[in-house]
């Protein structure tokens, strides 16, 4: 067996202001320096990724002044997967005047990650959430409204107060749009320089700091250079490193994976979200996941049959789910969490739904779903609609068309797309569940202005680690990139760039742009002329089953340690015996996925290698070594309240020549104080 042989490195620092959480930001910046209006024209930003959180930064920055040069490799920002969010968005506006307040933000979002993400930062993702909220309103986002006008909001998993705006199940759509539109002005002003159909292949760093980036035209394949004072990566997740997941085909983490390699940490790579709340897939040949919004558990139950004879009459087609009587049917979550019920947070629902179908209680032909249920809100809605409407004694049937209008009228999109992948009315049966790698809460380590170690690049959204612990209440991830990239970013870059108003324009005719530049050219022309036999698929396919067996919702030293093997054996086949069709100089998908490929190989092994040396449960990382007599997670705070920031473990060089092994990294630890809250035992019962 492999055995761990990573170095300890020097402790983090993530710069936090002094004072009380509720100071912290004001008092950062009260003291940060600021660059001029006149001197900000002087300064050139490039912004990787134009989801929620690059949009929303590179229209911020250059409304104020920079130059900004932005990078997609979608054909528009409107692509972006943050279009894939569906249920909606936090903030603490308290419109229900139910007790929601930033602290309540505050603590839920810590408590959900399970104590292991930084005060500080998430207490001034609370405190700016609301402003959030004005901000999409004021670019005519749509928001779901109450009969008397007030935006309208539903609850999400692991919270007691509703605090969760949404535009139906389209959520992310119609905010990337806002953000889009912003954008779209600075683009027409051209203080926006767009590069659609570009990939980042390379960071460029000049005298320690970020200075360029390396991209490859998707269309032409033309290699290009590009500098700037300062580099932004926004560019999402790497959840596709389980090639089945929720993610969007085109996802990857080829720019964080490629800072990481120049020297940015990378941390918490174990930290993945498997969302409860996918449609299971249909065969061994399906290359996508499909997300259920997380909102619809407002209003579903969770529910399989309590006796074995009637799983197997579902899975066989003698009887339909509503064929079972209510004294027949075990509503799990509500008998294991009955404070929270159906809305326990996603790593709690997710395991307790395997747990089920683990145990043979899985409703599908595959054993792998549960029963999503509504017919209980359709009635419960049909009656109030009847009272409303002065009906008296209504009919079943009239209660039942009264109760599924409110229903689409709150989730119909979603419905509907459900019934175009499965050929199934989920307003006459239940809908079919199991859990799905969904987000990533690691990423690119960054302190609290949001720099990373390597100074001069910043990370913003899902690609750092910052926000979200263990675990990622839902609804949150478009809180944090908008954050980002609107209110959080704007302020902080300034104080970095502040020392450039100077330097003048980056050149890149430099040795550093050449060697990067050099270094990209050999990696596509080895992929271009290697003499393989298998598809990057193959490979890709193969690496998502060792991931999702071993490093997946649940997790074991053994497994782990296999996994590791397994990925460095598939890794130097991949690298001898991958094929790639076409030229380079030429619009080849199948040579982008070769590239994006080549770096899940390593973040897998750094994955399991995190996995394995934390040796305690929080959140989505389950250690089945460490779990409590009734099979919930059990932390070690004496010994593992801490960020892992991963350093790269050797220099760049070709990869397909001599192997990287990731368990040579060294290991950076940032200690997470809690000075605030305390941390107990995470309970949702």
């Amino acid at each position: 067996m492999t055995t761990i042989q990573y170095r300890e490195g020097k402790p983090l620092k993530a710069r936090i202001p002094e004072g009380h959480l509720s100071e912290k930001w004001t008092r950062f910046k009260d003291q940060i320096r600021l660059v001029s209006p006149a001197n900000k024209r002087k300064l050139d930003v490039i912004v990787v990724g134009t989801g929620l959180a690059g949009a929303s930064a590179a229209a911020s920055l250059a409304e104020l002044g920079y130059n900004v040069k932005a990078f997609a490799f979608q054909d528009s920002p409107r692509r972006a997967h943050s279009i894939a969010a569906q249920g909606g968005i936090n903030a603490s506006k308290n419109y229900q005047n139910d007790g929601d307040s930033d602290w309540r933000l505050f603590y839920d979002t810590i408590k959900g990650g399970d104590y292991r993400s930084r005060e500080a930062n998430v207490y001034r993702l609370a405190e700016v959430s609301g402003n959030i909220i004005d901000q999409a309103v004021m670019q005519g986002v749509p928001f779901a409204r109450e009969y008397g006008g007030l935006l309208a909001n539903r609850s999400f998993g692991g919270v007691l107060v509703s605090r969760t705006f949404y535009a139906k199940g389209q959520t992310g759509q119609q905010l990337l749009l806002g953000a889009y539109g912003a954008l779209n002005r600075q683009i027409a002003r051209g203080k926006v320089k767009m590069y659609n159909r570009h990939v980042m292949l390379d960071l460029v760093v000049v005298d320690g700091h970020a200075r360029g980036i390396i991209t490859r035209n998707l269309v032409t394949g033309e290699i290009e250079r590009h500098s700037a004072h300062a580099v932004v990566i926004a560019s999402g997740g790497y959840s596709n490193v389980y090639f089945l997941s929720t993610n969007a085909m085109g996802s990857n983490a080829t720019a964080a994976w490629r800072a990481h390699r120049k020297g940015a940490y990378f941390a918490n790579p174990a930290f993945v979200q498997i969302h409860p709340t996918c449609i299971p897939r249909s065969s061994e040949h399906q290359s996508k996941l499909t997300l259920m919004s997380e909102s619809l558990r407002n209003d579903g139950r969770v529910w399989v049959p309590k006796k074995l004879e009637d799983v197997h009459a579902i899975r066989e087609g003698r009887k339909k789910p509503t064929d079972i009587p209510e004294e027949d049917r075990d509503y799990f979550l509500e008998r294991r969490y009955p404070a929270f019920g159906n809305l326990v947070p996603r790593d709690v629902a997710s395991r307790a739904i395997k747990e089920r179908c683990d145990a043979g209680y899985g409703v599908n032909k595959t054993g792998e779903a549960v029963f999503l249920d509504f017919a209980s809100a359709i009635e419960r809605y049909g009656r109030e609609q009847a009272n409303l409407q002065g009906i008296q004694n209504p009919t079943p049937e009239l209660i039942k068309e009264l109760g599924k209008k409110v229903i689409e009228a709150k989730y119909g999109n979603l419905f509907q797309m459900y019934e175009k992948i499965t050929a199934q009315n989920p307003y006459e049966t239940p809908m079919m569940i199991y859990p799905a790698n969904h987000y990533t809460m690691g990423g690119l380590w960054v302190d609290y202005d949001l720099r990373s170690n390597l100074p001069g690049l910043f990370v913003i959204g899902e690609a750092n680690f910052s926000d979200h612990g263990a675990n990622r209440l839902g609804a949150s991830a478009l809180m944090q990139g908008l954050a980002d990239g609107y209110f959080i970013l704007p302020y902080t870059i300034g104080d970095y760039l502040a020392d450039y108003i100077k330097a003048g324009p980056v050149p890149t005719d430099t040795p550093e742009f050449d060697e990067a530049e050099e270094m990209v050219r050999k990696e596509i022309d080895f992929f271009i002329n290697n003499k393989g036999k298998h598809s990057v698929d193959y490979f890709h396919r193969k690496l998502g089953k060792i991931m999702w067996d071993k490093v997946g919702m649940s997790r074991n030293a053994k497994g782990l340690q296999e996994a590791i093997e397994e990925i460095r054996e598939l890794r130097r086949r991949f690298w001898k015996e991958v094929y790639v069709p076409g030229s380079a100089d030429e619009f080849n998908p199948e040579l982008e996925k070769a590239l994006y490929v080549g770096d899940f190989l390593e973040l897998g092994e750094l994955m399991a290698l995190d996995a394995l040396h934390r040796n305690e449960s929080c959140g989505g990382h389950f250690r089945e070594e460490y779990q409590t007599e009734d099979g919930e997670a059990l932390r070690d705070d004496e010994h593992y309240a801490y960020v892992a920031a991963w350093e790269y473990p050797a220099p760049p060089y070709e990869r397909y020549e001599k192997p990287v092994f990731m368990t040579d990294a060294i290991l950076h630890k940032e200690p997470l104080v809690f000075e605030f809250v305390t941390p107990t035992t995470r309970s949702y019962k």
